[in-house]
């Protein structure tokens, strides 16, 4: 396993020797002119108990967001067959809960898990803690994908939420893991962060044995009524910096150019494609915060000559 020091020496390559050893290393695993497509629903919106600093769906921040009781089937449904037709083969669906509780919520979900799965999708789902019995059953019914992401460093995360623990995220992840499913964690940046926290995020998953298959690099979206409403975006560069050293350091999992897309200009996302991302989110909405529209990323990758994987 890297060390601090080995990680923090290569984000701070020189741009241009960190891009071209994070390019080489994702062209001796993936085909760099493809992408992958993949769609996030909210499957159950707003009310939730935690105080995550970042996210407009807790119950405490004034947001203006509309509490949502579970979707109907046939709803998430239509949004999978869309979501497939557009050419996204990972359909992640959402839940605002803190933990999953067994009972008639978490039946409906398994039987939503059973009909997207039939549809040929690749099914991820992120619904807060659990445990590995309830991993289990997501797995029997056709989940492949667990999403529960560590955000940032250890210290800083219990500075931005305090409803839960750093090490309650971990367990659910070894929980996750534990019931053969992949894992998909990943964090934020532009939370306040300083550059040793994203170094101490990074170390922290190299820690995961296996890494995670998935790794969504996300931009913080300050939303209004949220405790982080006022934060100014990243330097771009300081972005690539982290999708570049999180190729390097783990070449086979998919690195996912996440939420703040919508802000980045076309040029950030194809540096962020030279660096390794080979994965995004499209659709109109990311859960409840603007996303690039799909006709416009089938736009981006056509005039970089790039294609849907």
């Amino acid at each position: 396993m890297p060390e601090l020091q080995e990680i923090r020496a290569i984000h701070d390559l020189p741009f241009p020797d960190l891009i071209y050893r994070a390019a080489t290393v994702h062209r001796e695993h993936w085909n760099p002119n493809q992408i992958q497509f993949c769609t996030l629903d909210s499957i159950k919106t707003g009310a939730c108990p935690e105080d995550c600093a970042y996210c407009p769906q807790a119950a405490r921040f004034n947001t203006g967001v509309a509490p949502e009781p579970l979707k109907e089937r046939e709803r998430v449904l239509d949004g999978a067959r869309r979501a497939l037709a557009n050419g996204s083969t990972r359909y992640c669906m959402g839940a605002s809960w803190r933990e999953v509780r067994d009972g008639s919520a978490f039946e409906q979900v398994l039987e939503i898990v059973k009909d997207v799965a039939a549809l040929g999708l690749e099914v991820c789902v992120t619904l807060g803690m659990l445990n590995e019995d309830q991993a289990k059953r997501l797995k029997a019914a056709g989940c492949a994908v667990y999403n529960h992401n560590i955000d940032s460093s250890r210290a800083f995360y219990e500075t931005i939420v305090s409803t839960h623990t750093f090490e309650q995220r971990l367990q659910t992840i070894r929980a996750v893991r534990a019931a053969g499913l992949e894992v998909c964690c990943g964090g934020i940046v532009g939370m306040g962060e300083k550059i040793e926290d994203s170094i101490h995020f990074l170390h922290e998953l190299t820690l995961m044995d296996p890494p995670p298959e998935s790794i969504p690099i996300n931009q913080l979206v300050p939303v209004p009524g949220t405790p982080l409403e006022d934060m100014d975006p990243p330097p771009p560069l300081e972005f690539i910096r982290m999708i570049a050293a999180a190729r390097i350091l783990f070449p086979r999992s998919r690195i996912r150019l996440s939420a703040g897309r919508a802000s980045m200009s076309i040029e950030t996302q194809a540096l962020a494609f030279l660096a390794g991302a080979n994965s995004i989110f499209t659709g109109e909405k990311l859960l409840i915060t603007p996303n690039s529209k799909a006709g416009q990323d089938h736009e981006m990758l056509s005039a970089m000559g790039m294609r849907v994987e």
